[in-house]
């Protein structure tokens, strides 16, 4: 029997049946691994679909493997996260398709965040080097609590807390915009940039 093409899409409504296979997937591979994936619930899978911040791959009617965006501070960082490949279509390319649709959605979403990962995996550090990531210090990354507090869904949170949150079993990597510019633009020049485009949205009188 062949196996049907695969394909990756950004998912939506049509796929929140698939909720509890991608959290049992996620949960089997915590187990498996014994690092590095926090435990969801049902309700925020659901959300990230309907915010249109998912990215699923299908074999078919059949999940192969899915991810997530989240963003924080006001959309100055983004975190592609959760990525997870179902047993049955590992080896297969599949994670590296799901990167490629998780970051390119988040780039065209919010183009001037910066990215992060916290990844403990050696595939997806390849792959986010391969991207432009660059591993950093955890005080690179966000402040926003809501993030870190994602965290306590992990085997090896206790590792997190007790470093004082400086490092853990995961690496932090960063893509940043600005450093894949060609050029640099003076601050005040951006300023100056800003105010006119402020004054271009004002409503006009009547």
């Amino acid at each position: 029997m062949t196996t049907p093409e695969l394909t990756v899409e950004v998912a939506s409504e049509k796929h929140l049946k698939f909720v509890d296979e991608i959290l049992r997937t996620i949960e089997d591979a915590a187990k498996v691994r014994g690092t590095g994936i926090a435990k969801r619930k049902p309700e925020y899978i659901v959300q990230k679909i309907n915010q249109a911040k998912a990215v699923i791959a299908m074999s078919g009617e059949r999940f192969a493997g899915f991810s997530y965006i989240e963003t924080w501070e006001h959309h100055r960082y983004v975190t592609t996260s959760g990525l997870i490949v179902h047993p049955d279509f590992r080896g297969m390319g599949v994670a590296k398709m799901i990167k490629d649709m998780t970051f390119t959605l988040a780039r065209i979403r919010w183009p001037k965040a910066k990215i992060f990962s916290l990844t403990s995996g050696a595939a997806v550090m390849a792959m986010n080097t391969k991207l432009g990531y660059k591993p950093v210090t955890f005080a690179d990354l966000t402040d926003d609590e809501a993030f870190w507090k994602g965290c306590e869904g992990c085997i090896n949170v206790d590792v997190l807390k007790r470093t004082g949150r400086k490092y853990c079993i995961c690496t932090g990597m960063l893509f940043d915009p600005e450093e894949h510019l060609p050029a640099k633009i003076p601050q005040e020049v951006l300023e100056r940039i800003r105010k006119i485009d402020a004054e271009e949205n004002q409503p006009e009188e009547e």
